[in-house]
């Protein structure tokens, strides 16, 4: 009578990782991947005719983080607008910088005109003209996430007392944050918005400069 040989053991299958949470490195880059999508849909289609299922669905996240992360679509369409501010300056870099006064605006505003005429800035600004009057909600986006930033920083710098020390007694303060955006914009930001020309660089930096000599001496005080 012959018996089974009794079968090799089987070896335990090795134990399954849990996922886990993801790396911040990987949270960072959803972050950005969403906020940049969500941005090309809106230039795309208009910010009134995409849906945040559709937003959702080409980023890859779920409608509910959306609504965690940014409150619905106009706080998100307010991370698509400070990120693209970010590529260009920080609040905390201008009113930290301890350099002349000339040298931090003159730097600031170059990078301020760089903003405002980039292609994808330009269309999101028309988009938001054309929907403005039936869309109060991304009007008021705009506004908070775009030039009240910007204002507000700058305001923060001027009220520095180093810095006021420097500006005419006589001025209101509040003023001369618009007063030099409008400086920099000009008219060229007007044409460039509405009819695109080209120029060359070193018109655009030469007119710049003339335009911010133009403030200085309105706002300085005398020699």
């Amino acid at each position: 009578m012959t018996t089974a040989s009794s079968a090799p053991p089987v070896p335990a299958a090795p134990a399954t990782k849990s996922a886990g949470r993801p790396r911040a490195c990987e949270l960072e880059a959803r972050h950005n991947n969403l906020i940049q999508t969500a941005g090309e849909l809106m230039l795309k289609h208009g910010y009134s005719k995409v849906s945040l299922e559709t937003i959702a669905r080409e980023a890859h996240v779920a409608v509910r983080t959306i609504y965690v992360k940014f409150g619905g679509k106009a706080g998100l369409f307010q991370a698509v607008l400070l990120a693209n501010r970010s590529r260009f300056f920080t609040a905390s870099a201008v009113e930290s910088d301890m350099r002349p006064l000339k040298q931090v605006i003159s730097e600031f505003s170059l990078q301020f005109f760089d903003m405002i005429s980039a292609p994808e800035a330009l269309s999101m600004q028309r988009m938001v003209i054309a929907e403005a009057a039936s869309n109060p909600e991304l009007s008021t986006s705009f506004y908070e996430a775009g030039p009240r930033q910007t204002r507000e920083m700058l305001l923060r710098y001027f009220a520095r007392a180093d810095v006021r020390a420097q500006l005419r007694e006589d001025l209101a303060l509040e003023l001369i944050p618009t007063f030099l955006l409008n400086c920099v914009q000009g008219e060229y930001f007007g044409r460039f918005l509405f009819q695109p020309v080209a120029q060359a660089r070193e018109d655009v930096v030469t007119a710049l400069e003339q335009r911010l000599d133009l403030f200085y001496r309105s706002v300085l005080r005398a020699p």
